[in-house]
């Protein structure tokens, strides 16, 4: 019975992961979401419009960190269509290009983390995130 459960929910984890790479599309966008949901909280706190707090600034950073290190593997050849996608073809045209770009927000997000220990440090690291974030949306995303 214990190896019938064991096996069985070995069974779902391997489908649940199976779904996650069948949609690249779909988990693109949703990455981008949480992307998007964090640079309005640090565009808030930037503005002054919200508090400055060394935690939520981490967060903040951990959360393009970690989608600047996922988003290059959720491009595969078969999701250049389709999904609502606004993906533009050079982005499988210049893959060394497009994966330097997520690397450089990598690096710096993460030093963004390390650095914004105020206001002033996080509002320089957030502004040199998302001039990455621009550059790379002006290249190789489509404009709706």
């Amino acid at each position: 019975m214990i190896r019938s459960v064991i096996v069985l929910a070995g069974l779902g984890l391997g489908l649940c992961a199976a779904m996650a790479q069948s949609n690249p599309i779909g988990e693109r966008q949703q990455t981008m979401k949480g992307v998007g949901a964090a640079a309005r909280e640090g565009a808030a706190i930037a503005k002054g419009e919200a508090a400055f707090e060394a935690a939520k600034a981490q967060a903040i950073f951990r959360t393009f960190a970690e989608a600047a290190h996922k988003m290059p593997t959720l491009f595969p050849e078969s999701s250049k269509t389709g999904g609502e996608t606004t993906a533009a073809p050079k982005i499988w045209e210049d893959q060394a290009g497009f994966k330097a770009a997520f690397a450089r927000l990598e690096a710096d997000a993460t030093a963004g983390g390390a650095a914004a220990i105020d206001l002033a440090s996080f509002r320089t690291a957030f502004g040199t995130v998302t001039k990455n974030c621009g550059a790379c949306h002006e290249v190789y995303r489509i404009k709706k």
